[in-house]
């Protein structure tokens, strides 16, 4: 069995996978040459934590994660409750201080999240796959989903959030869900979205979007970081100012360099030639993943599979887009490459279950 899943593996994306680890590891240790490198050394050891636990991953049968997958779904809400009462970090009550490491449980409810919804659309689907546009029963998936996007709000972590919702419409539109619930939540979206920026959202989140729209508006205040981004990335041009040789990067100007500007250091110190390279990287990995859940065994396989091409293709477009001033910032990370343990085991663990579903299918091409 093992040799036929070692076979099977989708290599490619490990190889993606270590490279982009490999770029991260080099920015971080550049970002942090003036502030003494405890980042990078904090990363590696997470990597080296997580990677035995992705080698797990891959070889524990999906199929048997999915059937306790609604355990893990009262763990992670019990957790995401409980984090709301910790100390603010930033002005966001994410993370669990356990001695010098800090967890943040929004990140592990990817996983959750994702295998819940898959588990639970497979067992709508045993008496059809229409059963999955019936009204009550989507009213079930949708209740799963809002639970803990309700909790990671109130932290207030909007990019995870929306990470949960891009990773629940590929899997709904992949179970086949009937297009008329795609075009009223299109028409729903589009009247919502007007009075959730006048009435619901907090000044902080209107700010942010304010400035996106026009960073010049505050230069020297919500916009400065955007300013910088793009100064840096730009300042890059074909070839970059050199390893750590960035004036943006070495100078302080870039903030937070380390996490969500991780992609401006890298723009700025080996330019548009390494930084389209990273790019690259990405949508090989994104498009292997939505192979995987063309080919995979079974139904909840490929929700699996999707979901999780859903998670990497929202961070990616969201990190980047943010670092060049085309989405708003919202301290969404750059998967692999940002600093961050939760988020690098996470992410790990996400490319095992990859790994686990591309190991067990059998290698036809979907017609």
């Amino acid at each position: 069995m093992k040799n036929r899943i070692l076979k099977n593996i989708e290599w490619m994306i490990l190889i993606c996978v270590f490279v982009l680890i490999g770029i991260g590891c080099t920015a971080l240790y550049s970002a942090t040459l003036n502030s003494g490198g405890d980042e990078l050394i904090k990363q590696l050891i997470w990597l080296a934590f997580s990677i035995p636990i992705m080698i797990i991953i891959i070889f524990i049968d999906y199929e048997a994660i999915a059937k306790i997958s609604p355990i893990l779904y009262f763990g992670m809400i019990i957790s995401l409750i409980c984090v709301l009462f910790t100390n603010p970090i930033n002005g966001a009550t994410s993370w669990f201080n356990i001695g010098p490491a800090s967890i943040q449980p929004s990140e592990f409810a990817k996983i959750v999240v994702v295998i819940t919804i898959a588990y639970i659309i497979t067992k709508i689907q045993k008496n059809g796959k229409k059963e999955i546009s019936n009204p009550m029963k989507l009213f079930w998936v949708l209740i799963v989903l809002v639970l803990p996007i309700f909790f990671i709000i109130m932290q207030p972590d909007y990019g995870t959030a929306a990470s949960f919702i891009i990773a629940t419409i590929l899997m709904l539109f992949v179970a086949e869900l009937d297009k008329k619930y795609i075009i009223i939540a299109i028409i729903i979206s589009a009247i919502l979205i007007p009075v959730i920026y006048l009435n619901v959202l907090p000044s902080h989140a209107k700010t942010r979007i304010d400035v996106y729209l026009n960073p010049e508006i505050d230069p020297r205040g919500t916009g400065y970081n955007i300013i910088q981004s793009k100064l840096a990335i730009g300042s890059g041009q074909l070839f970059g100012s050199g390893f750590t040789r960035g004036n943006q990067t070495q100078l302080g100007f870039l903030y937070p360099k380390t996490t969500d500007f991780i992609f401006s250091v890298i723009g700025e110190e080996f330019g548009f030639i390494v930084s389209s390279g990273v790019i690259v990287l990405y949508i090989i990995l994104i498009t292997r993943g939505v192979y995987i859940a063309k080919t995979a065994k079974d139904n909840l396989g490929s929700y699996i599979a999707i979901g999780i091409t859903g998670i990497f293709l929202f961070h990616m477009i969201e990190n980047i887009g943010m670092t060049m001033g085309l989405l708003p910032i919202t301290g969404v990370p750059l998967p692999f490459v940002s600093y961050g343990g939760s988020s690098l085991l996470t992410n790990l663990v996400l490319i095992g279950l990859l790994l686990n579903i591309s190991g067990r299918r059998k290698r036809v091409v979907f017609k």
